[in-house]
């Protein structure tokens, strides 16, 4: 089901600025959302052309040379694969630098040899529609040159397309969707009451209708309108009606269209001087009865399954609630019209749909069910339509029940809604939620008890449940927190257990190899490390020279990369997950045993880890870090390094390794180091992942390098980046670190890659450039200028 906003603003008051928020809501409420387009918008460069010639392509069969003329008198050759044009056509012609909706450019460009200097285009690229059989052929009055926005007088507008369960006939309609719509967001809904102006007469000494069998057909509801002229459509209506998929045929027809699609009533329009007496029965088919339909084939009909309209002499000449009867099609010489309406019981549409392989938009509707009351709504609606071509609607109408069904009062419990669904919502909330989507609710003799009344566009609602699943719907499922079911769990891993898995397997993944030192130091190794001496003492070390227990893993990690490179095994990348001990607090006699992960990366720099670091974080969703490059750790590199912290609290530590500690330990490389204290980085809130939209619009890239001090971080130069680009940045990258000349000493080039995308739009290069002077104002601001 495809809706325009446009068309939903006829019914409540929408707002037009954030439609992929709108579509969020109707996702939310069940109407899933698969794409949002804006029409009318990408159509520049667009213009009215006129063809002058038609040659064959001396070297392609289907593709065939046009000449066309903008106006200035000169002809300009298009290499076109389509077949419906003719001399003296207007049709939309692209020009050559024109993107077209789809981000196509177009080009000038040679097809077997023959140049192409533009595109001429059909209704889907010019996202009109869906045709593509053919060029968009336009009216002939249009003045050369003329821009095809002008030229068709198009608006900007939003469709939406949106996928309906079974469950929803009354989101079959665009009044549908709306009052649904509006309920959520707290707007006014109102279905506007059609205009009409009745000529005298009698509709029924024209037109008779008998329901033979009332099993079949619930309500028969006939209108006449007489004075009838067959022509083309207002524009407005063919473009709303090609917009939703449909394609424009006359105003008639078109009008029947049109009102199905806002109302959600199927209707069926009879040449009243084809139908003998006016009259109309309503009864089974027999077997072996034929019918040639409006699409020209003739049909063989089923006794029991299929249902028929049939005229006075008993000649069927339409199949119930599928297709209408080619003996009674709308034609030229069409002057009266009888209007048909009903309700058709859905089992036997959908059965009859289903065998005779004809599904159409009104079967698709009443095998869902309708609504029965909005009948003389409808068949007044078309009337309106039909009035500024000269139509007029007669007096008095013939309606005729058969078996309607009745949907009784259901008894609705606030505790079964409350168990059901997790919630805690009051009666009085129930009845605010109901009430704007067409449902009655009046008190019972029990407390908390709701006899609800369901509306008559709403006939998959028959139980208790199938209420409270509109209470859940219109409460809002994102509202609801999940839970599963609890049951007894043996062997399972405790949170810590679980994180700590997910970063042994992400380092592994990323080639670092885990080692395992032992916890006890000579003395004097962490002193060696750049690291304070006092330590707790082991009072029966295993061994004399290795007496004291370690308060960081680092003197563990930097000898064993020692090592390595003592038997010529450079570029070692290592990890330790491992408890280390600090002095006891005052007042306690045991060590502070902290678990501690830290990785050491040989002849890597703070960038390498720093890599690292991002994965970790994004893997186990440490969102609110930062890294604070005020006080360098001890024993890091005191211009690479910094403190990992969390809302005020010291984490981890992350950087280089400090030239004199690697000359103290006999290393050769620089040595890469990370540090995290993981019992107080994983008491940070962590572990939930932000998802976003993905856009189906292209992506631009703008790369921009910042001089920058020093004392800078990296972090803080693309936190400014971030907040200056807005919610057109969806990517942003560190592609390069330059230091030397020209750039001055204490400063550094860093180089970034920003990727812009927009959810509802291609971008323009006045959206990014405007991106671009926002970024560079921000970070010039901070000290941190563009490099020219």
């Amino acid at each position: 089901m495809k809706v325009l906003l446009s068309w939903l603003q006829e019914f409540a008051p929408f707002p037009s600025d954030d439609p992929v928020a709108l579509g969020d809501v109707m996702s939310d409420l069940g109407m899933a959302v698969e794409s949002i387009e804006r029409i009318g918008e990408g159509l520049d460069g667009i213009v009215t052309a006129k063809v002058l010639e038609l040659r064959k392509h001396p070297d392609a069969d289907k593709i065939q040379l046009v000449d066309v003329d903008l106006g200035d008198g000169e002809a300009l050759q298009i290499c076109c694969g389509a077949t419906n044009l003719t001399v003296g056509d207007i049709v939309p012609l692209a020009t050559l630098g024109t993107t077209m909706p789809d981000g196509m450019e177009i080009a000038r460009r040679k097809m077997r040899g023959e140049w192409s200097n533009g595109m001429l285009c059909s209704g889907r690229e010019l996202a009109l529609g869906e045709d593509h059989s053919g060029i968009y052929i336009l009216d002939p009055s249009l003045s050369l040159g003329t821009p095809i926005v002008e030229a068709l007088g198009i608006t900007p507008d939003v469709l939406f397309d949106l996928e309906i369960n079974p469950n929803r006939p009354d989101a079959m309609s665009v009044a549908g969707v709306a009052r649904d719509l509006a309920a959520r967001l707290g707007l006014p809904f109102a279905i506007p009451t059609p205009v009409v102006d009745e000529v005298a007469g009698d509709a029924a000494s024209i037109a008779s209708v008998n329901i033979i069998d009332p099993d079949l057909c619930g309500l028969f509801h006939v209108r006449v309108i007489e004075g009838i002229n067959v022509e083309p459509s207002p524009r407005w209506i063919a473009d709303r009606l090609t917009a939703l998929g449909m394609r424009p045929i006359n105003n008639v027809v078109d009008a029947s269209n049109y009102v199905m699609l806002e109302l959600g009533q199927p209707n069926h329009t009879y040449d009243l001087a084809k139908v003998a007496n006016g009259a109309l029965r309503v009864r089974w088919a027999r077997d072996g009865e034929t019918i040639t339909t409006l699409d020209g084939i003739e049909r063989t009909l089923t006794a029991g399954r299929d249902g028929v309209i049939a005229d006075a002499a008993d000649s069927p000449i339409g199949i119930a609630g599928v297709m209408g009867g080619a003996s009674t099609e709308i034609s030229e010489t069409t002057s009266t019209v009888l209007l048909e309406c009903a309700w058709w019981q859905p089992m036997a549409i959908a059965r009859s749909s289903k065998f005779m392989g004809l599904r159409s938009e009104a079967s698709a509707r009443f095998e869902r069910g309708v609504d029965p009351e909005i009948v003389d709504l409808a068949a007044r609606r078309l009337a309106e339509l039909l009035a500024p071509s000269g139509a007029r609607l007669v007096s008095g109408a013939v309606t005729v029940d058969g078996d309607l069904p009745v949907t009784p009062a259901i008894r609705v419990r606030t505790q079964r809604v409350n168990q059901l669904l997790g919630t805690a919502i009051s009666t009085d909330d129930i009845v605010s939620l109901l009430t704007p989507i067409g449902f009655s609710c009046a008190p019972s003799d029990e407390a908390d008890v709701l006899a609800v009344s369901v509306p008559t566009f709403r006939p998959d609602t028959t139980t208790e449940t199938d209420v409270i699943e509109e209470i859940a719907r219109h409460f809002g499922y994102s509202r609801i927190v999940g839970r599963a079911p609890t049951s007894a769990h043996t062997g399972s891993l405790t949170p810590l257990q679980r994180d700590r898995r997910i970063i042994r397997q992400i380092l592994v993944g990323l080639g670092v190899h885990e080692a395992m030192p032992l916890p006890f130091l000579a003395p004097g190794d962490l002193a060696r490390c750049g690291l304070p001496a006092e330590a707790v003492t082991v009072t029966n070390p295993l061994a004399a020279e290795e007496s004291i227990l370690r308060t960081s893993l680092r003197p563990g990690l930097l000898r064993a990369i020692a090592y390595n490179e003592s038997h010529r095994i450079d570029s070692a990348a290592l990890f330790e997950i491992g408890k280390a001990f600090g002095v006891p607090s005052e007042g306690n006699t045991l060590p502070d045993e902290r678990e501690h992960l830290a990785v050491a990366l040989a002849g890597s720099d703070a960038t390498a880890v720093a890599k690292i670091w991002t994965v970790l974080a994004q893997t186990l969703g440490l969102h609110e870090v930062v890294i604070d490059q005020s006080t360098p750790p001890a024993g890091l590199h005191p211009g690479r390094s910094g403190v990992l912290m969390s809302g005020g609290v010291t984490i981890g530590e992350i950087g280089e390794i400090d030239p004199g500690v690697l000359d103290a330990l006999g290393l050769r490389e620089r040595v890469a180091w990370l540090q995290l204290d993981l019992g107080a980085a994983l008491a940070v809130p962590h572990g939930e992942h932000r998802y976003h939209h993905i856009s189906r619009y292209p992506s631009s890239d703008l790369d921009l390098a910042f001089e920058v001090g020093d004392s800078v971080t990296a972090a803080t130069i693309a936190n400014a980046i971030r907040e200056a680009a807005g919610p057109l940045l969806v990517n942003l990258s560190l592609f390069d670190v330059f230091r030397g000349q020209p750039v001055p000493d204490g400063r550094r080039s860093l180089a970034y890659r920003l990727r812009l995308q927009s959810l509802d739009r291609t971008l323009t290069e006045q959206d990014l450039s405007g991106v671009q002077n926002a970024v560079v104002s921000a970070l010039a601001a901070v000290g941190a200028p563009l490099r020219g």
